[in-house]
């Protein structure tokens, strides 16, 4: 069976493959598309199977809302070079991935992966797409947020995202510039109340052993470990956080500023700097 170049250029649209690839599968397969089709995404399965122990630390982080502002989702889709997430085709196809898990409103990672695309479900293209591009590819990190509204932010260069989720609809501005700050200051909770109490206590038990070997009077190691509690608090926890653009406020007080009842329920941030 013959085959044209349209053809070639067909698989090459379907797969993703490159043009002499595709030309090779449709050779061994005698032109017959579906079974070129199936070489190369076998091809793409051997190589991701002998690329399985390298290291897949590049690649983008991505997040996105929802029309109606009330659901967004974070991908991160790595690979092994930089040189690869770069590539125009590599960032839509992460893209596609995010956009499908919009439409489905999906909870989890696994659920994502489950996902068909044209048929064939997303771990399977992740799969063949390092047939197609030579690298080890890794759907490797997703969350969600849902609420009154979220607001998605991607910092040029596509290595670190962040969304926010709020209790009430707020301006676009207002929420991305908090959406900003959790990009900028890497909070670790929401405010103190989110934080974990193991968590606190390990705080609290540093600061004492801290000012306990500097030689602080016993007797006044407690109100100083809790003054310095309440400045990690400062540190670490969104609301608290002096607002990188003012200095003289905090994210709570900014929030104010623009609407009495508007408040952050959650948020998500993830680097591949980190």
């Amino acid at each position: 069976m013959s085959f044209t170049t349209a053809d070639v250029v067909k698989l090459r649209k379907v797969s993703g493959a490159g043009m002499m690839d595709c030309k090779n599968a449709l050779t061994e397969a005698d032109g017959n598309f579906e079974r070129a089709l199936e070489i190369i995404r076998e091809k793409g399965k051997l190589i991701a199977n002998k690329r399985a122990d390298r290291d897949a630390a590049e690649g983008v982080a991505l997040a996105k809302v929802t029309e109606d502002g009330k659901f967004g989702a974070l991908v991160v889709l790595n690979c092994e070079t930089d040189f690869v997430a770069k590539n125009e085709s590599f960032v839509a196809f992460a893209e596609r991935i995010l956009n499908a898990a919009l439409e489905n409103k999906v909870e989890s990672l696994e659920a994502l992966k489950a996902i068909e695309l044209d048929g064939t479900p997303i771990e399977t293209l992740v799969t063949e797409q390092t047939g197609v591009t030579g690298e080890k590819l890794d759907l490797s990190y997703y969350k969600c947020l849902s609420d009154a509204a979220v607001v998605g932010y991607i910092h040029p260069g596509n290595k670190l995202a962040t969304m926010v989720s709020f209790n009430k609809e707020v301006e676009i501005q207002v929420g991305k510039d908090v959406a900003m700050q959790v990009a900028a200051m890497a909070p670790l909770a929401v405010d103190e109340k989110s934080i974990p109490q193991a968590e606190i206590d390990k705080e609290l038990a540093f600061a004492k052993e801290k000012y306990r070997n500097e030689g602080k009077p016993e007797e006044m190691i407690e109100k100083i470990a809790l003054g310095s509690l309440n400045k990690w608090y400062k540190d670490v926890t969104l609301l608290n956080q002096t607002y990188v653009k003012d200095g003289k406020i905090s994210i709570k007080d900014f929030l104010k500023q623009n609407d009495g009842g508007l408040t952050v329920t959650a948020f998500d941030r993830y680097s591949l700097n980190a």
